[in-house]
């Protein structure tokens, strides 16, 4: 049996006066004027606890989109039984049967409920109408039908038999639940990591980020018109701590699938590993982190191209991906020329609320993430770690808005080129063109992250001498590129190091975490004599 072949999701323009703008423009309005509450999915069932969490706009934070019911512990062990009783059935179930149901909820995503799900992403997590459209239209829809093949291609991959007998794999799930805990950046890899488990035939608890809660509310709406049985996928919202403590002690915990922050992360791998003897079976741990994406320049480079891959690669989204460009090396040769072009064009970015097609960016996700960026400002205002060269400004009055800033420092050490600062924020540092050697080891210790990376130049030796003094620095390296923008089923996503397993997300090696294979062998005529040929004496 074949599945459908999967192809990348286009990416709609949403040019003045297309259709799916106007559907998108009806479709935001509808969902700012409409307050709604947002319940837990437990066993099928909506439960709604009163007590609440408002889900905001960052970009006009007086704006409340919806109420959402918080879980406590009582819910979570409800929750966390509801997927074992579900995993019976829904593990027996033929791998054809569930890979419809995510098929239809990929046909779904990108027809009927497309615009919602970037309505939803637009206004709860501040994207604008292209960083939706790539994200919770295309990268979603691109997961479900890729994840369907990946699955089919895994079930393909059988042993080879002996003459007389038969040998294959069962893929059986894992034992246990699963438990998703997802970001806020990414609408799309938050439906990915609940729903690459559950394809696999394991059921899933799923704590979606605080700040977006939102769309995963409209993720779920999909699932349920596709047909996902009660209990497959359990949605709660609440307090992470208490909830994962509940997740993270159950015996019956048979995997974690994680992106988030580094150090939530590691307290996972603590609770999880500092325990061995608590679990049923050793629970599989999936994350994926941070990065402090680097962009070595080298004196051949395109200088256009360049200049691009800073603006998109370190501004996109507010710099609220995992894989934004965030520490530039740049040769002395180069850096005056692009230095002005650079704060030309960051002159040129317009801010502000995103149901302005207009803008460029949005807000970044809350007060929390503004206070920490706007500090670190202030600290390059002062001359502490670098200098401001362009940009800087930040306001909270309306949004939480942080212009794109640009901070030069010759230390190579300085926080602006090794720590994640997660916003628009771009460390530049200038080098000796004769030291691009020597450059390209200290990029490759002087952060403890490893996920994406990306070199210019047009000088091939270039690229071959930092593609491998650069190959453990960066799980996604790009050439010519910026390090941003990875496509499901094109470039697998994930990095190393600090930046998490490197399972990469968009491809079967992410799915191989989510089985435990069963080896069959069957004799169809078995044997009947215990001794070898061996142990006969020798004729007389």
């Amino acid at each position: 049996m074949k599945v459908p072949q999967p192809s990348n999701e286009p990416v709609l323009a949403y040019a003045p006066g297309s259709a799916e703008r106007r559907t998108l423009e009806s479709k935001l309005r509808e969902l700012r004027a409409n307050r709604i509450e947002l319940p837990l999915l437990v066993d099928g069932q909506e439960l709604r606890t009163g007590w609440f969490e408002e889900a905001i706009e960052p970009h006009d934070h007086r704006s409340v989109l919806a109420l959402a019911h918080l879980a406590n512990v009582s819910q979570m062990h409800q929750a966390i039984e509801a997927a074992r009783r579900a995993a019976h059935d829904w593990s027996r179930m033929p791998w054809q049967d569930r890979a419809a149901i995510f098929l239809k909820a990929a046909d779904l995503a990108a027809g009927p409920w497309r615009a919602t799900l970037n309505a939803a992403t637009m206004l709860g997590q501040s994207k604008t109408v292209h960083q939706a459209e790539i994200d919770s239209a295309a990268e979603l829809v691109d997961f479900l039908r890729f994840n369907v093949d990946f699955m089919a291609r895994l079930e393909a991959e059988q042993p080879a038999s002996s003459p007389g007998a038969w040998n294959r794999l069962d893929y059986r799930p894992l034992e246990g639940f699963v438990y998703a805990v997802t970001p806020f950046n990414f609408t799309a890899i938050a439906a990915n990591l609940p729903c690459a488990p559950a394809l696999m035939g394991n059921a899933v608890v799923w704590k979606p980020s605080a700040n977006a809660k939102f769309s995963a509310h409209f993720v779920m709406r999909v699932l349920r018109e596709a047909g996902l049985p009660d209990g497959v996928i359990n949605l709660v919202y609440g307090d992470p701590a208490s909830l994962s403590h509940v997740a993270l002690t159950s015996p019956w915990l048979g995997g974690v699938h994680f992106t988030g922050s580094t150090g939530v992360f590691q307290s996972i791998l603590q609770q999880v590993y500092g325990a061995p003897g608590r679990y049923h079976s050793y629970p599989r741990i999936v994350g994926e982190t941070g990065g402090k994406n680097f962009v070595v320049a080298q004196a051949s480079c395109d200088l256009e191209a360049l200049v691009t891959a800073v603006v998109r690669g370190g501004f996109e989204y507010q710099g609220q991906k995992c894989s934004a460009a965030s520490r530039i090396f740049v040769p002395a040769s180069l850096w005056p020329t692009l230095k002005a072009r650079l704060v030309d064009e960051m002159a040129k970015i317009r801010i502000g609320d995103v149901t302005d097609f207009g803008n460029f960016m949005g807000a970044v996700i809350d007060e929390r993430a503004w206070n920490r960026l706007a500090a670190a400002i202030g600290r390059a205002r002062s001359g502490t770690g670098g200098q401001l060269v362009a940009g800087g400004d930040h306001s909270k009055e309306q949004g939480y808005f942080i212009h794109p800033t640009l901070i030069e420092t010759d230390d190579l050490h300085s926080p602006f080129l090794i720590e994640e600062l997660f916003g628009p924020i771009v460390g530049v540092n200038v080098y000796q063109e004769k030291a691009f050697g020597h450059l390209l080891a200290a990029i490759d210790e002087s952060s403890a992250y490893g996920l994406t990376g990306a070199v210019f130049a047009q000088d091939r030796a270039a690229i071959a001498l930092a593609a491998d003094e650069l190959r453990n620095a960066a799980g996604n390296f790009y050439i010519n590129d910026k390090p941003t923008g990875a496509v499901v089923g094109q470039q697998p996503f994930g990095g190393g190091r600090l930046s998490g397993t490197n399972d990469k997300a968009g491809s079967l090696w992410n799915l191989i975490r989510w089985v435990s294979p069963r080896t069959i062998k069957e004799s169809f005529v078995p044997q009947r004599e215990w001794r070898y040929p061996f142990l006969a004496g020798d004729p007389a």
